[in-house]
């Protein structure tokens, strides 16, 4: 313990310059710690998204992912009430939502626009989405639709805009039924949202269930959307399905989540780069000032060693100041990232929209103990090997010639 009391007092032998390399450190830990923060929260959001508009795993007919459909639910899903219900019965499992793709045209007498529609249950598909469903206007779809009424719809965004419609207007759906035939309906739109993607705005249509199925003149339904109580059990989950249900597809979450891998995949590059350019910021810091403390301390090393000292012991004190250095730098970097935290949700700042995207999103940055741990040691590994690369040479050196140098 006294040796790491003679490095905190020989670092505090020429303060200001041991001031400004603990600050560049600090800076450099604070500027990889919102960096990385930043990516998780991103990285959390896009999985929660991918798994509020997929589910956790996906149940679908055997062919439904290998090929595409020659016929309208060509590759459905028939008695899919009993699969739901047998789902239902697993304790790992929070809900089971079927779903209905359908395509075809919508018109509102004046113009068309050719749409991609989603049946659903609106008693449980407007809870899993949560947040990551827009109302721009009017309202979600009731939970049951009400006898004798027009069948409800909901728009993109972009749709609507095009299609001149709002809120109350009565619209017709046209499509091919799963026999070739083409059928009709006529729908009110119910509201109008957004994904947060225009492309996917300009073609969005959301229709109950049954809307859906007898526009097709089906019983079928696409997929089974099962979502988890938590996500960390997907695998074992579908591991325990694949042997329940052999003759069906089934796939994760992970394997629908396309933009989630992409920007997680360009994420790690950008902030592993500039993390890996920071480390060697502090490195380049830290041997700097040791570097100047070594030259100025010459004499004072040969002496030491005179008096019997070891090269390695000369060395060994220089990296506990280079410890001394790295560890208050990392500390005073967490301190850092974290009132960047604070100030970040206390002021509500937002990033802007993506690219391909209408929307910004919460500028957030999660500090978690691993990204922490991990950055804190690489800062005071780089401070103790710029340390050892400066002061070993000088170690080393003769006594006399160390004595005489001027």
């Amino acid at each position: 313990m006294k040796w790491f009391w003679f490095a905190v007092k020989n670092v505090l032998r020429n303060g200001r310059r041991s001031a400004i390399t603990v600050l560049i450190a600090a800076v450099g830990t604070a500027a990889i710690l919102v960096g990385g923060g930043f990516a998780l929260f991103t990285y959390e959001s896009l999985k929660e998204l991918a798994a509020r508009e997929s589910g956790h795993l996906v149940l679908a007919h055997r062919a439904y992912f290998a090929r595409s459909e020659e016929a309208p639910l060509e590759h459905g899903l028939a008695g899919w009430a009993e699969l739901r219900a047998q789902l239902l019965a697993d304790q790992r499992v929070r809900a089971v939502l079927p779903r209905l793709q359908l395509s075809g045209l919508l018109s509102s007498g004046d113009r068309s626009e050719v749409f991609l529609g989603t049946g659903v249950d609106a008693a449980g598909e407007f809870a899993v989405r949560g947040p990551f469903l827009t109302v721009a206007a009017g309202s979600t779809l009731s939970p049951r639709p009400e006898p004798g009424d027009l069948p409800e719809l909901m728009l993109g965004r972009e749709l609507a805009r095009n299609l001149g419609a709002e809120p109350g207007d009565t619209l017709t759906l046209l499509a091919t039924t799963t026999a070739g035939a083409l059928n009709a309906q006529d729908v009110r739109v119910k509201g109008v949202f957004s994904l947060g993607v225009p492309e996917l705005d300009r073609r969005a249509v959301l229709l109950h269930l049954g809307t859906g199925q007898a526009l097709l003149r089906t019983d079928k339904v696409s997929t089974l959307s099962v979502y988890l109580h938590e996500t960390g059990d997907t695998e074992a989950a579908r591991a325990d399905l694949l042997r329940r249900f052999p003759g069906h597809a089934l796939q994760t979450w992970l394997d629908q989540a396309f933009y989630y891998l992409a920007v997680r995949g360009l994420y790690d590059r950008i902030f592993g780069l500039l993390g890996a350019i920071l480390v060697v910021m502090v490195l380049f810091a830290v041997s700097n000032t040791l570097g100047m403390a070594v030259v100025e301390r010459t004499r004072e090393i040969g002496t030491l060693r005179a008096l019997g000292s070891m090269p390695g012991e000369i060395v060994r004190n220089f990296a506990l100041e280079g410890l001394v250095i790295g560890t208050c730098g990392a500390l005073g970097g967490t301190v850092l990232a974290a009132a960047a935290s604070v100030l970040f949700a206390l002021t509500g700042a937002r990033m802007p929209p993506p690219p391909g995207r209408t929307e910004g999103y919460p500028l957030h940055v999660e500090l978690s103990f691993p990204l922490l741990a991990g950055t804190a040691a690489a800062v005071v590994l780089a401070s103790v090997v710029a340390a050892w690369l400066v002061s070993r040479r000088a170690a080393s050196r003769p006594i006399v010639e160390a004595l005489a140098h001027v």
